[in-house]
């Protein structure tokens, strides 16, 4: 069978708001193939389906906003969550 992920996690490095970063990964079997990094501002694509999807992500203004807005929606909304554990 075939293995596909998606990863979506806040990496914290300090109590800063802006110290925060989102990152958003695409899996298919174990292998990392495309990924969305806030500090990047982009998709970045690691594989030849990955460079494809990640040259028509980055050029699609409304997938690009979504991406970039988790990092305020997602991460900074629950930085008080992760900070209290």
């Amino acid at each position: 069978g075939y293995f596909e992920q998606v990863v979506r996690q806040c990496r914290y490095s300090s109590k800063d708001l802006q110290g925060i970063e989102f990152i958003d990964s695409y899996v298919f079997n174990k292998a990392e193939y495309i990924r969305f990094n806030s500090t990047v501002g982009k998709f970045v694509g690691y594989t030849e389906l990955g460079v494809k999807n990640a040259e028509a992500w980055n050029s699609d203004a409304a997938v690009l906003a979504v991406e970039r807005g988790e990092l305020e929606r997602y991460c900074k909304h629950n930085a008080d969550l992760h900070y209290s554990t």
